[in-house]
């Protein structure tokens, strides 16, 4: 191969399309803007493409750059992460994790997950983001995170994913409903009745959406929640049903009379939580060490509905 982009060079594309503007990205790369505008032409006339469009308030990559971005941002990722196995060693796991987890089970399983870790690896730091399934898999892919905590299966390719719980899925109804007063509650049972959910892009809205379909429940497409809690609220003053997780459950019901919670008899409802780094790291068995943590983590935890994958 007669041509290779410095990792300077492919840090200043990445820059540019993150801030949208050359001078900003100058700042943030701590270079001057000529030295990135020159670097930055100078990769594009060797790659014989133009990454970024001028011109105008903002700075925004081609069609070409879109869909070079990520792998630049894979490759400066994979840099990151050659420096931090060259100084690993099993205290610390590589030192600085970014984890990403769904906020629908990391808010009630961290808080028994890092204590351990912090007690096994004292040096490892591990910075902590919440967002929705399809949002961290996105970030993860373009090497914003390490790895993800999240349900599975996972919507993306090219990441390698072990599995440490699964989680039992409970229908919530509100206590005052005549469901509530039934003694088991079955899938004939919500024809026609409205169910809340949280918005696309959580994997709860994907089970919502297949639960109406199986049994003639409706969706309310008027109104998506933002968090369990805001959907138990809505639950509990009859606005319609919905599902929550056990981890959820047993960590914020403990008070909650408005809100009856059901096994459905005919449907048994679950999902699998696991651990998904990127198929091309360097520190997938770091990753495989967490997952094992967190899966002897699962075993100490009386969550009712919860137990180990």
């Amino acid at each position: 191969m007669s041509y290779r982009p410095t990792h300077r060079q492919l840090q200043y594309f990445a820059a540019v399309a993150d801030k949208g503007h050359f001078l900003e990205a100058a700042r943030a790369c701590h270079v001057s803007q000529p030295t990135l505008s020159t670097q930055l032409k100078l990769l594009e006339d060797q790659l014989g493409v133009v990454l970024i469009e001028r011109g105008g308030a903002s700075a925004v990559p081609t069609a070409a750059g879109a869909r070079l971005l990520p792998l630049a941002l894979s490759i400066l990722s994979g840099l990151d992460e050659f420096v931090e196995m060259a100084t690993v060693d099993a205290a610390n796991l590589g030192g600085l994790v970014r984890l990403g987890v769904a906020p629908t089970f990391g808010p009630y399983f961290l808080p028994h997950f890092l204590p351990k870790l912090h007690r096994l690896y004292p040096a490892l730091e591990i910075y902590i983001r919440e967002d929705r399934p399809n949002v961290l898999e996105s970030d993860l892919k373009e090497g914003k995170l390490d790895c993800i905590v999240t349900p599975m299966p996972l919507a993306m390719d090219g990441f390698e994913s072990m599995q440490f719980c699964i989680e039992t899925v409970f229908l919530g109804v509100p206590s005052e409903h005549p469901i509530a007063r039934r003694g088991s509650v079955s899938t004939t049972d919500l024809a026609g009745e409205k169910l809340l959910t949280l918005g696309r892009g959580h994997r709860l809205f994907e089970q919502v959406a297949r639960l109406c379909e199986i049994s003639g429940a409706q969706m309310r497409s008027d109104y998506e929640g933002t968090s369990l809690d805001a959907i138990r609220q809505m639950v509990s003053i009859g606005m319609g049903l919905s599902l929550f997780p056990s981890a959820y459950v047993s960590s914020e019901f403990e008070r909650e009379t408005g809100v009856i919670l059901f096994e459905l008899s005919d449907l048994p409802l679950e999902r699998t939580l696991g651990f998904a780094w990127r198929r091309t790291s360097l520190r997938a068995d770091h990753f495989r060490i967490l997952c094992n943590e967190a899966r002897s983590t699962i075993a100490t935890i009386d969550f009712s509905g919860l137990r180990i994958a």
